[in-house]
């Protein structure tokens, strides 16, 4: 799922692109994408792009006449600049918006259909897709410990709650959580504060970090590859490669739908965290230690 590096590339691209141009239509490739009826995407053309924003994961973009559409990509949904008035592809082609200057494609890749798009009416109506979760620039370390240590979970999983934090994914909230030298699985009532004032710097260090280098890697162009898994980075997607720091081998734990990457020399003293299915095949084999597995 596109997390906030990729998202603010996105706006930033299409700003230089399409800010400012007036729209001159909307199409809808496939009926399952709108997720609204009123104001229909018709209302949309001859209107100009003037502001692009997001909230949480959301994508928004506002119209002349207070008229905003709004764009969640969920997990595999991507866009693409492309030649203006092209061809909606057939199978993952969810929407077009045709400006002067070339067409935003809104694709989205496999057979389920979660991305969304809704159309909506003035900017009240933006307050429906507010989860809650703070924006790390925006917050103090104080206001980020606050929301932190509200309910008591492991870090990963308030790192990525939206209701929590905003725009924060399964890939950078690995990456954060290495350069803090912390347990994805420390429960956040448990951060001291100096383990806090890490973290905190951490979450903006790894987040400015890797919209700077995405920038510079697109330049002028577009973010065409947008994926969660990059070569510099740490753990995410390293398993069993050296951690950059150590050289420990990076360990992981799948669990539902989702996984946790991690050096267990940086961040857990050592110890092996337990994945559930493997540790109970192995049962007594499960090594809890590198000087277990490394034997």
């Amino acid at each position: 799922m596109p997390e906030y590096p990729d998202l603010t590339i996105y706006l930033d691209r299409l700003a230089a692109r399409a800010k400012g141009r007036e729209l001159e239509r909307l199409r809808i490739g496939s009926p399952f994408v709108l997720r609204t009826v009123d104001p229909k995407p018709d209302e949309f053309a001859g209107k100009k792009l003037i502001a692009l924003s997001r909230i949480g994961k959301r994508l928004i973009f506002r119209f002349e006449g207070d008229l905003f559409a709004v764009i969640h990509l969920m997990i595999l949904g991507r866009l693409h600049w492309k030649g203006r008035g092209i061809r909606i592809p057939r199978g993952g082609g969810l929407a077009a918006f045709d400006f002067p200057t070339g067409t935003l494609l809104l694709v989205e890749h496999g057979k389920k259909r979660r991305a969304s798009l809704h159309l909506v009416r003035g900017e009240a109506a933006l307050d429906q897709f507010r989860r809650g979760g703070i924006e790390v620039f925006e917050a103090t370390q104080e206001q980020f410990a606050e929301a932190l240590k509200r309910k008591n979970l492991t870090i990963k999983r308030a790192l990525t709650d939206p209701t929590i934090i905003a725009a924060i994914g399964n890939a950078y909230s690995d990456e954060i959580l290495h350069r803090a030298k912390l347990s994805p699985f420390k429960q956040t009532q448990s951060i001291g504060d100096e383990e806090m004032q890490r973290l905190f710097a951490a979450t903006r260090g790894v987040l400015s970090d890797w919209t700077r280098w995405l920038g510079e890697e697109v330049g002028e162009g577009w973010p065409e590859k947008v994926t969660a898994f990059h070569k510099g980075m740490a753990v995410h997607g390293k398993y069993k490669q050296p951690c950059p720091v150590c050289g420990a081998p990076v360990q992981r734990i799948v669990y539902a739908d989702n996984e946790a990457n991690y050096c267990a020399r940086c961040q857990t003293e050592g110890r092996i965290l337990a994945d559930r299915a493997l540790s109970r095949l192995l049962k007594e084999s499960w090594p809890r230690t590198l000087e277990e597995l490394e034997g």
